[in-house]
């Protein structure tokens, strides 16, 4: 029998890596699922009518590689050239692909001895903690350096000489910026993160998967700046989840470097023809933003009413304090009323709760359940 050599079969990057953990999908009956920020509301009557039509003889065919169509309606909706929007897998592909993309990896790297400052931020992700904790593992996916920066006191985004104080690079290869921010809800104008773009060296990427709750969106700084994306998808506000789909707009050459790395066919079909019938129903999504935004108000109000601390909320969750019990042990007494919210165990939230605003029946039998936790009844 041959001897295998002693080396490992899995990389040692790999095997540090700690994997990201989704939001729960339990199948339990009855439960009001709050806890992983889709859309309450079903897509459009016209999305399903499309998809349905679809589902023939077309599926042994490959679909447009390039998402050609989706891309040159998403182009005019915003104002650019198809050559300045990349659409992918839901937008954690490009994501992903951005690490790949625009940082040197620091593990392989064959640099010998110490790394300069420029060769430093030339491997360095950074993303303001908290935020989406999918960032720093595709960082660590990629060999790269990672540089979580705290926010405010408030989960605001601090000005910039505070930014500087409290650890961000401006010269970092890659910088992630939730916009409004997950977990908090808190949202960001427009010039404060044009104020971070403009100093900022490298690839910034403003992540704005929940801007359709929010009161400003930054689609304008990826026309304005050489160096800004601008991410979006059709999961959370457009109740597209099943199908993942999301994009990227960009300087064309951002975009094109992006292509290089993407995998062929990267988009499937059926996603890309929801998403053409999304873009031409936009009336039905916008009226679906208003009742979410509503219901979010509300709660927010009836939850604060109960002496919970609520943040204020520019998405379709709410980030609050609750009373009484820990976080954690709210957390399990409201899966044991079939109500399924999301708990973090990370220093910074840990003391919260993080609730998805569901349709107005389901967040009356949530406030009624926290009423009658919160009496101990």
């Amino acid at each position: 029998m041959a001897v295998r050599a002693q080396r490992p079969l899995i990389r040692p990057l790999v095997q540090r890596l700690h994997a990201y953990v989704p939001g729960e999908q339990p199948k339990i009956p009855g439960l009001i699922k709050l806890n992983t920020n889709e859309n309450p509301y079903p897509p459009s009557p016209k999305v399903l009518a499309a998809v349905k039509a679809a589902v023939d003889g077309r599926l042994r065919l490959y679909p447009n590689p390039t998402a050609a169509a989706l891309r040159e309606r998403l182009a005019k909706l915003h104002g650019c050239a198809p050559e300045n929007i990349i659409v992918g897998n839901g937008s954690d592909e490009l994501l992903a692909l951005a690490t790949r993309v625009f940082v040197e990896p620091s593990t392989e790297s064959k640099v010998q001895g110490p790394k300069s400052k420029a060769q430093a931020s030339a491997s360095l992700v950074q993303y303001f903690n908290p935020s989406y904790s999918l960032y720093p593992v595709l960082a660590e996916i990629a060999g790269t350096v990672t540089n979580p920066v705290p926010l405010g006191a408030d989960f605001g985004l601090p000005a910039l000489a505070g930014l500087a104080k409290s650890g961000w690079d401006f010269n970092a290869a890659l910088s992630l910026v939730t916009t409004p921010n997950a977990p908090s809800g808190h949202g960001f104008t427009t010039a404060e993160l044009d104020a971070l773009c403009a100093k900022s060296k490298g690839i910034v990427v403003l992540d704005e998967a929940y801007v359709d709750f929010a009161r400003e969106n930054a689609m304008s700084l990826a026309l304005k700046h050489s160096h800004v994306l601008v991410s979006r998808t059709f999961s959370k506000a457009y109740s597209l989840c099943f199908q993942r789909v999301g994009y990227f707009v960009g300087h064309a050459d951002l975009i094109a470097a992006l292509d290089k790395v993407r995998d062929s066919y990267n988009v499937n079909g059926l996603g890309q023809v929801a998403a053409l019938a999304t873009l031409d129903d936009l009336p039905y999504y916008r009226r679906n933003f208003q009742r979410i935004i509503a219901t979010r108000e509300q709660v927010t109000a009836e939850l604060t009413g109960l002496g919970w601390a609520v943040l204020p909320s520019q998405t379709n969750f709410l980030l609050a304090r609750p009373t009484r019990y820990p976080a954690e042990e709210w957390l399990a007494k409201l899966r044991a009323q079939k109500l399924l919210v999301r708990w973090f165990k990370y220093p910074e939230v840990r003391d919260y709760l993080r609730i998805t605003i569901g349709s107005e029946p389901e967040m009356e039998v949530f406030v009624k359940t926290v009423r009658k936790l919160g009496a101990g009844k």
